[in-house]
């Protein structure tokens, strides 16, 4: 008894008896060894780790869902924008044919066989009356039987497209015999091919619909949106026919009136990019993307005719904004306005259907 109470804690002993081996005890905080062991044969602790990969997946999944929505959105711009390129061709294209009854009857039975369904022909008395026609633009050209033999009357600034294919359209038919071009109302003459022409309507839409956006995401009073829409109006019609007519040399005709047309297109694309917006928020502004931009620029025909693009797709474009603001600024430059009363109202429908969506809406669309 004494000697045990004499003595400290007993260490364990062993089935025979004997005192088991002594082991230090391990320092605080260290994991006992099979939990060290299966951490490093690359186990996971517990639910923390699995928790710490599921964001990891999800932004892999979210890039990945990315790349897919922007590569197929590329690939429908594409085909949109090249699309009307490939298949341009006159379809029931405008023309007049001036000559004797017999003749006039000849020439359009001619033209009908050559290209089946690429003119709509109508006879006119004489010279005089087919540049009439084409001065009030109700035909891209004329084939005219003279005096002085045939000749083919054009108005490259119409379309200098349609100039250059019905020039080869009518030597063609001369049966070697070198056809006259007479070129009744010309293109500028820094600016021939109308390239330049064509070239500024996509900054002019894209810096509408940039607008639209901005003053969407950036001003939450339908006031003030009302306000920067009209300002910004009427300073891109302002500079923007600048620009092209003083700047760049690309068309002529009263300025103001230039202003005018491209300051309405402004105010049509703007502001049904904001009304859309105001009214279906982010879903409106895709929306108005898709029309004004992603359908309306490709098929505007602005760099050919709306009679060169399958139909019914060239009329359509003549529906939307772009393609109206080229028919009208074309009217405007070159032909005193004529032509031009259409596509004017179709501007000033998009315009005011666009202004009343802005004021039905009453969303802010918050910025990313």
């Amino acid at each position: 008894m004494s000697s045990t109470l004499g003595h400290g804690p007993q260490r364990p002993s062993t089935a025979d008896g004997s005192p088991a081996p002594h082991r230090p005890p391990e320092p605080a905080g260290q994991a006992p060894p099979d939990v060290d062991q299966a951490h490093a044969a690359g186990q996971p602790h517990a639910a923390g780790e699995q928790d710490a990969r599921g964001p990891a997946r999800d932004s892999f999944g979210r890039a990945t869902t990315i790349a897919a929505l922007v590569v197929t959105v590329q690939a429908l711009l594409i085909a949109l924008f090249a699309w009307p390129a490939i298949k341009t061709a006159p379809r029931d294209l405008p023309v007049v044919v001036a000559a004797p009854p017999p003749a006039a009857a000849a020439l359009t039975q001619r033209l009908q066989s050559a290209r089946p369904g690429a003119f709509t022909i109508t006879t006119v008395a004489d010279q005089a009356a087919a540049d009439a026609a084409l001065r009030d633009r109700q035909a891209y050209a004329a084939f005219v039987l003279g005096p002085d033999g045939p000749a083919l009357h054009v108005a490259s600034a119409a379309a200098p497209t349609v100039a250059q294919l019905l020039t080869q359209q009518a030597q063609a038919l001369g049966n070697g015999e070198r056809i006259r071009v007479v070129d009744v109302v010309v293109t500028d003459a820094d600016d021939p091919r109308g390239a330049g022409f064509a070239a500024g309507f996509l900054p002019l839409v894209l810096t509408s619909v940039a607008a639209g956006i901005l003053l969407t995401v950036a001003v939450g009073s339908r006031r003030a949106r009302l306000s920067g829409i009209a300002l910004f109006a009427a300073l891109a019609g302002l500079a923007g026919a600048a620009v092209l007519q003083y700047w760049l040399d690309a068309m002529p005709g009263a300025y103001l009136a230039n202003a005018a047309v491209i300051g309405l297109l402004a105010l049509a694309v703007s502001t049904t990019v904001a009304g859309l917006g105001a009214l279906l928020g982010g879903a409106g502004i895709g929306l108005g993307v898709v029309l004004v931009f992603a359908l309306g620029n490709p098929l505007s025909a602005v760099a050919s005719a709306p009679e060169l693009l399958p139909q019914p797709w060239g009329q359509l474009g003549q529906l939307l904004p772009p393609g109206a603001a080229a028919t009208l600024l074309r009217s405007t430059a070159y032909f005193d306005g004529a032509g031009g009363t259409g596509a004017a109202w179709t501007l000033t429908a998009w315009a005011v259907t666009g202004l009343t969506l802005l004021l039905a809406g009453h969303r802010q669309v918050a910025a990313p």
